[in-house]
């Protein structure tokens, strides 16, 4: 670690430092940040982007008693850097290691937690709101991205905090991008007050020119029209203003004087106020600079190259994904792709450039993707909405309400399911068998392979109703795949194998890892029917009731949480069948948030791999069928 980082400690030994050395730190920072994020993977371009206004932040604001709200989170390094936790920096995304996001079971500096993108401003309103009924005296101020800035809760919150009037201050992180790059109005307007020399300086000639106004009743109305009237044409931040915001920039970010000089001005005006400041993604490292995508949230590197290290050689789910997903789209018009500023992340690139009138990236709003894409299929289109897991929750009504209650035909390409490694609790797609199966009209399908992936994709788009696909996040099985497309009888399960003693029911990424729990078990004597589900829902019941009863004992694996999961799913079918007899156990992840961590440490921890599975089985097995005669070899 460099000198001048050793030194700090807590946000107040960066107060008293003259600007040339912050300039200093600042290298350090950047250095400090590509060595950690290239061994550990991590978001690297939006942090290098927001080291001088993080310096700045603290050096103007006093955390903790101030209170200072990231939004996402993924540009918090160098906060975390600058509160405490340098010395732990290099566990960054490791188990048991420091967060990549805002925690603030992990440091009072952190005022809140955060993984999803736009809820950077209620949260502080929220804040400023109970700062003000407790009698309190401090600032609260709101980090937000311009991408953020496409969320419609974000509007949300602006709207409500100009009308309380609270002490608020909103720093609007403009780089121009969010994860892609930003798309839609709000975009166009920053640019617009980005590169707009009448912006520029409008506001200090309007000041200039009301100053020359006669005083008096008439005039005074007058000069309150003529002001609104000018501020309309030449005003920058008008949207802002007229919001009940001041607007204060935009500044260069990348200025630690500029920068500290409007943080002040900001912290000494009453009322909510908005900064907004422009910053470079990537900035100081040459590769991030060049491809701020694709340093935006980056896996381990050569730090001297840039170059990415690729430890597996087969095609990952999102790129099969988005192969079928053209190949489907050349033979169907009809069939369009929508996502929420993803495109290159769930794999749409290619599906863009070769289909730009059939493509919408409608920005980070995942609400609105999914109610387009129900007007789209009210007008006979069949669109793909491609989302994260764990980012799909936030459309929760609208699949529910715009999709399934009218029965349209909607598919949910489901990316990043299951354990997603080093993001941790806030992306891990975990829950969304258990928000999605229990609404009417609903098919989910969970594929055991890529090669299925692409069956189950082709049967969804051909499916007149609402359907749901969801896959892992990472390199795929590296199987073959068929070179014909094919659909799927809907709700019908795939016998892998028939066995005896106990039946193996998984679905999804659990498929394979059954395939050889049955292995083992067959070594020490106990015989596996092993079932591959396909469907979450509907299921297949005749399938699943059969074998159960010919073995008298049922093991449901899912890599999702087991409340209201897929076990949960069959447990309540049996029920309802009145079925008695049957042994049933579920492995899948118990009832707790899961940590970041790499995804087979995380598996293990949580007895998903083939040894423990294995073990858990044969345990009962043997208890139940030879208490006596049996002893399982220690671990």
């Amino acid at each position: 670690m460099s000198n001048l980082l050793k030194k700090i400690h807590s946000p107040r030994d960066i107060r008293s430092m003259s600007f040339a050395g912050l300039e200093k730190l600042a290298k350090e920072i950047r250095l400090e940040l590509i060595k950690t994020v290239s061994k550990n993977g991590g978001h690297l371009a939006p942090n290098l982007g927001v080291v001088e206004l993080t310096l700045a932040i603290h050096r103007v604001f006093n955390s903790p008693v101030d209170k200072i709200i990231w939004d996402v989170g993924h540009q918090s390094y160098v906060h975390k850097l600058l509160t405490g936790r340098k010395d732990e920096f290099s566990t960054l995304r490791q188990f048991g290691g420091i967060s990549g996001f805002p925690r603030p079971s992990e440091s009072i500096h952190d005022a809140f937690g955060a993984g999803h993108s736009s809820t950077s401003i209620s949260a502080a309103l929220g804040m400023a709101v109970a700062r003000d009924l407790k009698g309190e005296n401090h600032s609260v101020v709101a980090v937000i991205g311009d991408g953020a800035m496409t969320g419609g809760m974000a509007f949300e919150a602006l709207n409500h905090a100009g009308h309380l009037k609270k002490d608020l201050i909103v720093i609007l992180n403009d780089n121009e991008m969010s994860i892609a790059h930003n798309v839609g109005a709000m975009s166009g307007y920053l640019t617009r007050l980005r590169t707009d020399p009448m912006y520029s300086r409008g506001k200090e000639e309007i000041e200039q020119l009301l100053r020359k106004v006669p005083i008096g009743s008439t005039l005074l109305r007058f000069g309150e029209r003529l002001k609104d009237s000018l501020k309309c044409l030449v005003v920058p931040g008008m949207l802002f203003e007229e919001l009940g915001f001041i607007y204060l920039g935009p500044v260069d970010g990348h200025d630690l004087k500029a920068v500290t000089t409007i943080l002040n001005q900001s912290k000494a005006k009453k009322g909510p106020v908005l900064v907004h400041v422009l910053t470079k993604k990537g900035k100081g490292y040459r590769p991030a600079e060049r491809n701020p995508d694709r340093f935006h949230g980056v896996g381990a590197f050569d730090p001297a190259t840039g170059e990415v290290f690729k430890n597996n050689k087969a095609p990952s789910y999102t790129e099969v994904f988005g192969n079928t997903l053209t190949r489907l789209a050349a033979a169907d018009k009809n069939i369009l792709a929508i996502t929420a500023a993803m495109p290159s992340g769930t794999g749409l690139n290619n599906f863009a450039r070769l289909y730009p009138g059939r493509f919408f990236d409608v920005g980070i709003a995942e609400q609105h993707a999914v109610t387009l894409a129900a007007g789209l299929a009210a007008e006979g289109y069949h669109p793909v909405v491609t989302i994260y897991s764990t980012f799909l929750q936030r459309a929760y009504d609208q699949v529910l309400h715009d999709v399934c209650l009218q029965n349209l035909p909607v598919t949910f390409a489901i990316d990043r399911a299951g354990l997603v490694g080093e993001d941790g609790a806030t992306h891990h797609g975990l829950f969304d068998y258990a928000y999605l199966r229990h609404i009417p009209n609903m098919v989910i399908m969970a594929p055991r392979d890529e090669n299925e992936l692409q069956h189950m994709l082709t049967t969804a788009v051909q499916h007149p109703g609402p359907a749901a696909v969801r896959y892992p996040r990472g390199a795929a099985t590296g199987c073959k795949l068929d070179e014909e497309l094919k659909t799927l009888p809907i709700g019908q399960a795939e016998v892998i194998r028939k066995g005896k003693d106990v039946t193996l029911l998984a679905v999804g990424s659990m498929v394979l890892l059954a395939e050889e729990v049955a292995v083992v078990l067959t070594s020490i004597g106990i015989d596996a029917t092993v079932i591959n589900a396909r469907f979450v829902k509907p299921l297949d019941e005749k399938c699943i009731l059969h074998h159960a009863s010919q073995t008298g004992v049922l093991y449901t694996l899912e890599e999702h949480v087991l409340q209201c999961g897929f076990g949960s799913a069959v447990m309540e079918m049996l029920l309802s069948r009145g079925i008695n007899g049957v042994t049933v156990q579920s492995f899948g992840i118990p009832d707790n948030f899961v940590e970041h961590g790499n995804p087979a440490l995380l598996m293990a921890r949580y007895g998903l791999t083939v040894e423990q599975v294995a073990r858990a089985i044969s345990e009962k097995f043997v208890r139940k069928n030879y208490p006596r005669k049996l002893r399982l070899a220690p671990n």
